[in-house]
């Protein structure tokens, strides 16, 4: 699966327990009718792919959504869940929206060989 925008919040790597575990946070916004602002975290030794993406950037963000169940000290289940991203990749401003190039007009050659009478050979 993959988040794609801007980078709206880029934080610091926060480090929890002995065991060193690592994890890092990014805010990124969806451009769409309706722009969503998504957290994926990115843990151990993938916090450090954020080092070079500045806030603003427009980025690609492969992720696994990850789930988890807890039983709490009155016996109540509860269930959480989290995006984890695992590759990161910086997206072009194209100012054309995806589309390939226009070649200019002068690219194109005009057809000669038109006949006026074969214009009506179509079968319908």
């Amino acid at each position: 699966m993959e988040v794609q925008g801007r980078i709206k919040m880029i934080g610091e790597t926060q480090s929890f327990g002995s065991n060193g575990f690592r994890k890092r946070e990014i805010v990124v916004t969806t451009e769409e009718q309706y722009p969503q602002h998504i957290m994926v975290e990115f843990v151990q030794d993938k916090t450090d792919l954020l080092n070079t993406y500045q806030v603003g950037q427009q980025v690609k963000i492969s992720i696994n959504l990850r789930g988890r169940e807890w039983v709490n000290p009155q016996g109540e289940t509860k269930y959480f869940n989290s995006i984890q991203g695992w590759r990161i990749e910086a997206l072009q401003a194209d100012a054309s929206g995806g589309m390939p190039p226009v070649p200019p007009a002068d690219a194109f050659e005009p057809a000669g060989n038109l006949n006026e009478e074969d214009h009506d050979d179509l079968p319908f």
